[in-house]
């Protein structure tokens, strides 16, 4: 049983609850391949995730989004990962899963702060069952501004009747941390997750940095509150 104080606990998706790489790994694969570009490392493909669709691109074919041809391949991109959440090879990351059992044992709630749209993030929570699990999934179609604005962590702790003081917000991107200093909740730097090389984890604006998934509930289990 967990012995927290916590009201609540809210998850960055990519990079943070789910490995979603091995998914966008075989996309930027047909992707690249269609084409006729090279191939481009496991390695970058993970760097460059948690960025978002039009990253992948700028970094799978070295070019910008003012170039000719980007929209359609960006497109492209995100047609190729629906198609891919139907066969989805993400997982919780390791000790996610018993986090999370351990989460619903002890009635605290749980919930997703995600930019990922919600016609992809709803699909691959589907697939992973884990959509009917979650308490609030909150994507950027639900708020006027997306991370590191803190409304939508804000619109979570709303939705669970949490406090946000209470609450406590894990991301592996420095918007995420951002976003929780914002909305004035705990926030937690999830290292495991899609840092870019040269990232500084440590000058995030993280209340604490967490280096693999199972050391969550051990902290969340030292968060007690006068």
């Amino acid at each position: 049983m967990m012995k927290t104080a916590i009201a609540c606990v809210l998850f960055d998706l990519d990079g943070t609850l789910i490995d979603t790489a091995p998914d966008f790994v075989v996309v930027m694969e047909n992707l690249l391949r269609e084409y006729g570009a090279a191939e481009i490392s496991e390695s970058r493909v993970r760097q460059t995730v948690s960025d978002g669709a039009r990253a992948l691109v700028k970094t799978g074919f070295s070019m910008e989004e003012s170039d000719p041809g980007f929209g359609e391949r960006r497109q492209r991109l995100l047609d190729l990962y629906g198609e891919q959440l139907q066969t989805t090879r993400s997982a919780l990351y390791p000790g996610m899963d018993g986090l999370l059992a351990g989460l619903e044992t002890a009635e605290i709630p749980w919930g997703i702060v995600t930019n990922k749209p919600e016609q992809y993030a709803v699909p691959l929570l589907r697939k992973l069952r884990l959509l009917e699990r979650c308490g609030a999934l909150i994507c950027p179609d639900h708020v006027s501004a997306a991370k590191p604005d803190p409304e939508s962590i804000l619109l979570a702790c709303g939705r669970l009747g949490a406090d946000p003081e209470r609450t406590v917000y894990i991301g592996d991107h420095l918007r995420d941390m951002q976003a929780a200093k914002n909305a004035d909740v705990i926030a937690v730097a999830a290292a495991w997750g899609y840092l870019s090389a040269d990232c500084r984890v440590e000058e995030w604006p993280a209340d604490f940095i967490l280096r693999e998934a199972r050391q969550t509930e051990s902290l969340l289990n030292t968060l007690q509150f006068a």
